[in-house]
């Protein structure tokens, strides 16, 4: 269910948190299936003791808010007081623990969420695969047979979703990694605007580019996940579908995607359009330029390495190889060059904005590649890098635009996932939101024959 009908089902007292949180420890303990790979840590204590006092709260009559009760995951790159943020990495397991709750992480419990505990990610979020060395790497929910990627770098956040661990997640995005995993595994990923959600406590990657969002089965799921992690008051934004004007980028976004991509986001299209939204082709040639304003992901590197360094400098050996060997470049960054990047960065972001003013939202496919096996992607360095730069590719452009975007489910039932990407510029969270609450319900529809 999701989150919505969870918290009816809750206040309706037709269940109670307790039998949510056992659900949730049932699906990670099941020996056959991902819960080893998913969680780095389970809070099981914890969960009981909040569900016990949401439950004694609900017979008493209280009036609890939407997520009292429900159990949510967080990524391993969020603080929690007591608790040692590891960011999926070997290298932080004896770093002392967190004095307090990342500001998403205590808002959520403000709320009344329950915490089920911590997620597995691609070590220190440098990668759009998912794969982590340390402590494993979770199967995608489609084909689990032939093992592949989850998408990353919040790879346990969707994977807890798909298999019932948790009923919501969060994670953080730097150039795709709610989008990436959820559009890999039939869910819904929204990175809102960088500074929508505070960051403080959070483990970055690049300050620039990180963004903290939701992962969960429905858009309105992720939107009231944004409503508490950024605080909003203001009320969920509604569908809006007929007279949308919706741009399709030409430019980078649809080069060289996998058949299924393109069958499924032109059929989605199609349907748009028939469904009374305005399509229009835009060039969009700033895409172009994305290569030269931030060549070869210099803006991370540069970020990374100056968190990094000191603990490079005494145990580099402990990292992933394919992670530390996107992190060094940013040591031959001098600061002339970092901050020309951030120049030019600051044109293309209005570049952007200029080009596409006048439309209520951009559409691209998530990802060029519905997701590969895990043997097929760490078979070669080559391989690993070529993968990973085309799930990365066209996401990795909002983030550089200072935009905001949700990845919903495109494919049609039995088809491997696909995600349709909603972008807008920043600070239109809500109108991205509002086009992919109509946007959703008229796939659904369509795929369920309706």
């Amino acid at each position: 269910m999701t989150l919505l009908e969870l918290s009816r089902q809750l206040a309706a007292r037709k269940i109670t948190s307790r039998e949510l949180v056992e659900r949730s420890l049932a699906a990670i303990d099941d020996p056959d299936g991902e819960g080893a790979r998913t969680f780095l840590q389970v809070h099981r204590d914890a969960a009981f003791a909040t569900a016990a006092r949401i439950d004694y709260e609900r017979r008493k009559g209280a009036s609890l808010p939407v997520l009292a009760g429900i159990p949510i995951s967080i990524k391993d790159n969020f603080d929690e007081a007591g608790i040692v943020t590891r960011a999926g990495s070997k290298v932080l397991a004896s770093a002392p623990p967190a004095s307090a709750d990342a500001v998403a992480v205590a808002r959520l419990r403000a709320a009344g969420a329950v915490i089920i505990g911590r997620t597995n990610m691609t070590e220190f979020a440098y990668s759009g695969l998912g794969i982590n060395p340390h402590y494993g790497t979770p199967r995608n929910v489609f084909d689990r047979a032939a093992a592949r990627i989850p998408g990353g770098s919040s790879s346990g956040a969707a994977i807890s979703i798909s298999d019932g661990m948790a009923a919501g997640a969060i994670g953080t995005d730097t150039g795709g990694s709610t989008r990436i995993p959820a559009a890999l595994n039939g869910l819904v990923g929204f990175k809102p605007t960088a500074r929508r959600i505070p960051l403080d406590g959070v483990l970055p990657l690049s300050l620039t580019l990180d963004s903290a969002g939701p992962i969960a089965r429905t858009v309105e799921d992720c939107a009231l996940l944004d409503q508490v992690m950024s605080s909003s008051q203001a009320e969920l934004p509604a569908p809006g579908l007929r007279g949308l004007r919706l741009a399709v980028p030409q430019t980078v976004v649809l080069d060289d995607l996998d058949a299924p991509v393109v069958a499924a986001f032109s059929a989605a299209c199609k349907a748009l359009a028939a469904a009374g939204a305005e399509l229009s082709d835009l060039t969009l040639r700033e895409f172009a330029r994305a290569a030269e304003v931030n060549p070869r992901g210099a803006l991370s590197s540069a970020e990374a390495f100056g968190w990094h360094r000191s603990l490079i400098a005494r145990a580099a050996d402990q990292y992933d190889p394919r992670v530390i060997v996107r992190i060094r470049p940013g040591e031959a960054i001098s600061s002339a060059d970092y901050m020309a990047i951030l120049q030019q960065r600051r044109r293309f972001v209005l570049e952007v904005e200029a080009a596409v003013r006048g439309f209520d939202a951009l559409l691209m496919p998530t990802t060029a590649s519905t997701a590969p096996t895990i043997a097929e992607v760490v078979a070669t360095d080559e391989s690993y890098f070529r993968f990973n730069g085309r799930m990365l590719r066209n996401p990795s452009l909002v983030n550089l635009f200072d935009g905001c975007a949700i990845s919903i489910p495109c494919h049609a039932p039995g088809d491997a996932p696909v995600g349709l990407m909603v972008a807008g510029t920043q600070g239109r969270d809500s109108q991205v939101l509002s086009a992919a609450l109509g946007i959703e319900k008229l796939l659904a529809g369509i795929h369920r024959g309706t």
